[in-house]
């Protein structure tokens, strides 16, 4: 059994969509609102320092973290290349890195800038600066996007991540008008009934 440490909407989405696409026996631990919630934190970081999710325990107690090493890691375990295909592998390892690397950290950074940058004005310039970069790294992934997938005919992980990431900032209606490729693998990715429920709990319907 994994125990996977997760809030609805935030990082363990990239995880809990896998190991319910996977078919793997999985409990969620719930946590609190990292950012407000001090107390919470603090009962992350004994297992993971950073508190950050996604923090995933495997069966034989091993802590893993960081989304791309889980992602590796689950395809690994269950021996399928279907969310981590062999071919084409360097483009899929490529934009996977990349999507981690460089647009991940965005969103740590810019979510809370209080925590990394005093003064309430040098916060609001901050992340407006990170979000702006944001962008510039999506446009990037935008015009090497393939369809349906961002591989073309093949689904995969990559496709999960966008389709969680696009939920964050800018937002939906931000790619539905710049990046209708993004936007329309995401969509299409959310549609999966092996995953729909998961992305439910994740992303409630607007009532």
């Amino acid at each position: 059994m994994y125990t996977l440490y997760a809030r609805p909407g935030w990082g363990s989405v990239l995880t809990e969509v896998q190991l319910a696409w996977y078919g793997l026996p999985y409990r969620i631990e719930e946590v609190g609102d990292l950012f407000a919630d001090s107390e919470a934190a603090e009962r992350l970081r004994g297992v993971n320092p950073l508190s950050q999710l996604p923090t995933l325990v495997l069966p034989d107690g091993q802590v893993m973290t960081e989304s791309a090493a889980i992602t590796l890691h689950l395809a690994e375990v269950t021996g399928r290349a279907d969310l981590v295909p062999a071919v084409p592998r360097p483009r899929f390892l490529r934009w996977l890195v990349f999507l981690v690397a460089n647009l991940y950290p965005t969103f740590t950074y810019a979510d809370e800038p209080a925590r990394f940058v005093p003064g309430e004005d040098a916060q609001k310039a901050f992340r407006a600066t990170v979000d702006a970069y944001a962008k510039r790294l999506w446009a990037i992934v935008e015009a090497e996007a393939g369809t349906p997938w961002f591989l073309g005919d093949r689904f995969s992980a990559l496709d999960i991540f966008i389709a969680s990431m696009t939920r964050w900032r800018p937002g939906r209606e931000w790619f539905a008008a710049e990046a209708p490729k993004l936007h329309a693998i995401a969509v299409a990715a959310e549609a999966s009934p092996q995953i729909a429920e998961v992305w439910r709990r994740n992303f409630p319907p607007a009532l």
